[in-house]
């Protein structure tokens, strides 16, 4: 573990043992967001230089980024001189904020037209699915499907595969809706079943398609 920080130094809240985090981009200092880490968040940040939180609504550690593929990779840590904040300066890959947003303190996601195509809006539902998985929010879609565990999800996948099938062959027009609807659900089944978007990338990269 990297002696740049020694957790046993911190002072993580006595209640819920955690302790706040802001995280600044490396770059140019810009603050992407707030989060939170148990000390094994901390630790697992400081081996992996990949940023990790402990999500208060599902009581779990959560990399961030590991469904979007919107990492923070760890530049530098502090603390606070009361020992119970912590400062991370990060390199983001990509927007931080699940509205597509850089930061989450500057909501305005990014205009459409910036929007380079399919693998960039594919990027933007992962993150917004991270999100709600993290957060598990009443009334979402997303979040239902999620709780419904990997079956559920799997069998939502074969019938929207189906469906897509079917408009290829019948009804072209829908296609690009049906395939859309598909291609959502295939992103939620990944988060379900705990699969990264790189994980299945670096699988169709080591094909040499």
């Amino acid at each position: 573990m990297s002696s740049e920080l020694d957790p046993g130094q911190l002072r993580f809240s006595p209640d819920t043992g955690l302790i706040p985090a802001v995280v600044q981009d490396a770059s140019d200092d810009t603050v992407l967001m707030l989060g939170y880490m148990n000390r094994e968040a901390l630790e697992l940040t400081l081996e992996s230089r990949r940023v990790t939180f402990f999500s208060r609504s599902r009581a779990r550690l959560w990399e961030k980024g590991e469904t979007s593929g919107h990492t923070l990779r760890l530049v530098s840590i502090a603390a606070d001189c009361d020992g119970d904040t912590l400062l991370l300066r990060v390199n983001p890959a990509g927007p931080t904020c699940h509205t597509g947003a850089r930061s989450c303190f500057g909501r305005t996601p990014e205009p459409a037209t910036q929007v380079a195509g399919l693998g960039d809006v594919l990027a933007r539902l992962g993150t917004v699915i991270d999100q709600r998985a993290t957060e598990m929010p009443a009334g979402s879609y997303t979040a239902s499907l999620l709780e419904s565990g990997v079956l559920r999800t799997a069998q939502k996948v074969v019938e929207e595969a189906a469906e897509t099938a079917l408009a290829a062959a019948a009804e072209p027009g829908k296609l690009a809706a049906e395939s859309a609807d598909l291609l959502y659900h295939l992103l939620v089944l990944w988060q379900a079943a705990g699969l990264r978007p790189q994980d299945v990338a670096d699988e169709l990269a080591g094909r040499g398609l």
